[in-house]
């Protein structure tokens, strides 16, 4: 090919020279369908424009056409090679850049083909082109600050979210309704071309409209999407025992398909608020509990509180502060399972302040009569 004919394919496709696959094909699908001839009616340049396009991705979506284009400028099939099963013109799929060993097949099943067309054609290996016009919606996510008590005893909560929903002036055609969708030429609406492996030819997706009908004078509500953006109010259910960073799917409550598929689901991500003095860790709960010195001293029987009210726990004579003791079934039940968590309460020796000097003297007597140094096994290690 002589200098003077070298085609800038990156500049046809209005992509950077390091585009990636996703980019490239998005790029193309897009050109495509704007300068299909079907779409420019009366406008001989836009078969040319559309040939040009086709040329283009050919070379560019394919890894080792495009290396080969990238170190020399220009590629031709003879320059290539087409190898087997290649289309040798532009427009056309072939399949020598791919290694048909590692896609997923079960080994001595041969390849996933199913594998190999999505990835050429972005998974848009199809029946027809109402089935491919039929895409589900996204899935929504939506951060939710639900309080301490709420998500253990469960709640119900309205949202405010933003959705795209089904467009009502064109039904979610995407197309006016007094023009609509139109076939395209190349695969008589069908929404399926052949391309080649060796001797064998496999339906993949038209590379002229991706399997979608022509959209020649969009919806003027939706601009063509077939969906808008509303905001709904959506009432969804917390369950009881609710996690912190659970996620709680409210299905159908995403955004709505493009031209009748199905709407994607809602996923309410829950962040659960803090409390004064419980700490919650899985199902369990934990709580420090103090006690005078004379309860650790002689032993006692406390009140302690829970989630649900109080408890009673015994507390054995010579408690020191830092003791741990379990509550059983007093923690957060399970939303799955119905089993309950434990309570730990962990004690901590309240030191009062001693105003009267009969009391500090009762304590002075104390000391004189218990003079042994609990710091000793820490100065004796040093």
């Amino acid at each position: 090919m002589a200098a003077g004919q070298r085609k800038d394919y990156y500049k046809t496709l209005g992509v950077p020279r390091g585009a990636k696959p996703g980019a490239i094909r998005t790029a193309y699908r897009h050109l495509a369908r704007r300068h299909h001839p079907d779409v420019n009616p009366g406008d001989p340049s836009s078969e040319e424009r559309f040939r040009e396009i086709q040329e283009a991705y050919d070379v560019l979506s394919d890894q080792k056409k495009r290396k080969f284009y990238d170190r020399h400028g220009f590629y031709t099939s003879q320059a290539g090679g087409s190898g087997p099963g290649g289309t040798g013109r532009p427009g056309g799929f072939g399949f020598e850049g791919f290694d048909f060993g590692n896609f997923g097949g079960q080994p001595g099943r041969g390849p996933d083909l199913s594998s190999i067309f999505e990835s050429v054609l972005g998974g848009r290996h199809r029946q027809n082109a109402q089935a491919t016009d039929r895409r589900p919606g996204e899935d929504l996510e939506y951060a939710l600050d639900i309080g301490f008590h709420d998500a253990i005893t469960g709640t119900t909560v309205r949202l405010n979210v933003q959705r795209l929903t089904r467009c009502s002036g064109c039904a979610g055609s995407g197309s006016s309704p007094s023009a609509p969708p139109h076939q395209c030429t190349q695969c008589g609406g069908s929404g399926k071309s052949q391309a080649a492996m060796g001797n064998m030819r496999f339906n993949v997706a038209c590379p002229a409209c991706g399997g979608e009908r022509i959209i020649r004078t969009p919806c003027g509500s939706c601009q063509g999407e077939g969906r808008v953006s509303r905001e709904r109010t959506v009432k969804a259910r917390i369950p009881s025992g609710t996690g912190d960073n659970s996620r709680l799917r409210v299905p159908r409550m995403g955004n709505a398909g493009v031209r009748g598929g199905r709407a994607g689901d809602l996923y309410i991500i829950a962040r659960l608020g803090s409390h004064p003095f419980f700490e919650r860790k899985g199902n369990d709960i934990h709580v420090q509990v103090p006690i005078t010195p004379a309860e650790a001293i002689l032993g006692a029987k406390i009140e302690v509180p829970t989630i649900d009210g109080t408890a009673f726990l015994r507390v054995p004579p010579a408690t020191g502060s830092g003791k741990t003791f379990r509550v059983r079934e007093r923690g957060v039940r399970d939303s799955e399972s119905g089993i309950r968590g434990d309570q730990f309460v962990r004690i901590s020796i309240a030191v009062p302040e001693i105003p009267d000097e009969n009391t500090k003297e009762l304590m002075r007597q104390y000391a004189e009569m218990n003079p042994e140094n609990p710091r000793d096994v820490l100065l004796g290690a040093s």
